[in-house]
């Protein structure tokens, strides 16, 4: 999607105009058959309201739109204006209409939330047709430009750095949509590689020869059964103080997971496709903090293998002994994420001393039946980046809700016979996976771990979304580095 900022009375106008209005406020200068047509139906400017009528102006019909923000005054200002931009894109998109303008004027949006609006537009935009090729012409996307009209040259400015957290949820995306036949471990790398050419990110990629090495044979023990070879990789972006210890985002990556050994019903396997959505997070993430030019120093780390059965996979039973030194009993093949995040976690840690570490996984099935769709499960050893990160959830719409971490949850993972189990009992799920994980914390780091599980995929469209990929973690990892780490 293309937008770009024009000035009215110099450049035609595109057909399709959206003049955002705030409740029960609208504009004196609206036409009188669109004020009576909007009182008739109801309009009151409402948060994702829509008006649509017919007018002549300067003697070209005008598709004229009106589309609420709600109340100025509301407290919810910047999810009401989201809501307006998703509304209109989601009616429109296919509406055979190429091109729409948005007019801002007497809105008295501020940059920020006039930005936002037009982030939301843009999301609600994404579609991922690469292999639909069938579709009639009333299915296909036509909108494809939009135009700003009325906005002031902050909220340009302000575009500019949304407009790079935008690129960044698409490509996180565009890598949970793709099959499992095209995203592979040595494929993600590529993908990103590509994508990051020319954003000032470093990347740095470890095969199974450099983890083996290493001692990684909890990551290694999950890749084992797949004719796909695992990797590991990391982006690098430092834009803050030189030599300054950077922050540590850690996704898992599992490109398509079958449970391996102790495999899932078939029934709604071929979702297992997005089992590397942490990892899409953290790459999204990354291309957005570089495409903003984020004043901070950042490691992204991904750890990506597929979990297949294969007769050289993994059996239930088997002991393996991670890169930290601690030796796992597997109990459970299909509790696989949480074995290659604790070597990747031991990894960054020891190449990079982070000042802190936060993993994203969609680690859990208990997570989803804790919290649905709604919130990711937040975990953390330090109450003080628990409450950042909360914060930057509620900020940008990707909600995180706290559960809790406790030594009495510890022995339901210990093993008989190795240093710990990789799964507990049926009961406390995600917080006996989390206990597992802090395990690998070393030196005190300031540690949170985020259960998306429920996250990455949605089955029906949402406020900025389609059925499908969310992008669910991008905007929050951006507003944290934004809050916290950006001078």
């Amino acid at each position: 999607m293309h937008i770009q900022f024009i000035d009215a009375s110099a450049t035609p106008a595109p057909r399709l105009v959206v003049r955002v209005v705030n409740q029960d406020a609208i504009p004196a200068d609206i036409e009188p058959i669109l004020t009576e047509g909007a009182k008739a139906s109801r309009f009151s400017g409402k948060p994702g309201q829509i008006f649509e009528g017919f007018v002549e102006r300067g003697g070209q019909v005008v598709r004229a739109v009106l589309a609420g923000i709600g109340k100025s005054d509301a407290d919810d200002r910047r999810a009401a204006v989201e809501k307006a931009g998703a509304s209109v894109v989601a009616k429109y998109l296919t509406s055979g209409e190429a091109a729409l303008a948005f007019d801002f004027t007497g809105a008295g949006l501020s940059a920020d939330d006039a930005a936002a609006l037009l982030l939301a537009a843009r999301l609600r935009a994404w579609r991922y047709d690469a292999y639909r090729t069938k579709l009639s012409d009333e299915q296909k996307r036509s909108l494809e430009d939009i135009s700003v009209i009325g906005a002031s040259a902050e909220t340009e400015a302000e575009w500019q750095r949304e407009a790079a957290l935008a690129e960044g949820v698409e490509f996180t995306r565009e890598l949970v949509t793709e099959p499992a036949n095209v995203i592979y471990p040595e494929s993600f790398v590529e993908r990103c590689r590509k994508r990051m050419a020319d954003s000032g990110i470093t990347i740095r990629v470890l095969d199974e020869v450099e983890m083996q090495a290493l001692g990684m044979g909890a990551l290694l023990g999950v890749a084992q059964g797949s004719v796909r070879p695992a990797r590991l990789l990391a982006m690098e972006w430092k834009g803050g103080e030189a030599g300054g210890k950077p922050m540590a985002f850690v996704g898992k990556g599992v490109t398509f997971d079958t449970g391996g050994i102790s495999i899932k019903p078939a029934a709604g396997m071929e979702d297992m496709k997005w089992d590397m959505g942490g990892a899409a997070a953290v790459a999204g993430a990354m291309l957005a903090i570089a495409g903003r030019k984020a004043n901070a120093n950042v490691v992204g780390i991904c750890g990506l293998v597929e979990n297949m059965p294969d007769g050289k996979a993994q059996r239930p039973g088997d002991v393996v002994t991670s890169m930290s030194g601690q030796t796992i009993e597997v109990i459970n093949t299909d509790a696989e994420g949480r074995l290659v995040l604790c070597d990747a976690m031991t990894w960054v840690q020891r190449e990079y001393a982070p000042s802190a570490v936060v993993d994203l996984a969609t680690l859990t099935g208990a997570m989803i039946v804790s919290l649905g769709s709604e919130y990711g499960g937040l975990f953390a050893n330090d109450d003080a980046l628990a409450e950042q990160l909360a914060a930057a959830g509620d900020a940008s719409g990707d909600k995180l809700w706290r559960f809790p971490l406790s030594p009495v949850y510890d022995k339901l993972i210990d093993s008989p016979i190795a240093d710990m189990k990789n799964v507990g009992p049926r009961f406390a799920g995600s917080i006996t996976a989390a206990q597992f994980l802090q395990r690998f914390v070393e030196k005190d780091t300031p540690w949170s771990h985020l259960d998306i599980a429920g996250m990455v995929w949605a089955d029906k469209p949402g406020a900025t979304w389609d059925k499908g990929a969310t992008g669910f973690g991008v905007r929050l990892i951006d507003r944290y580095v934004r809050d916290n780490l950006e001078g």
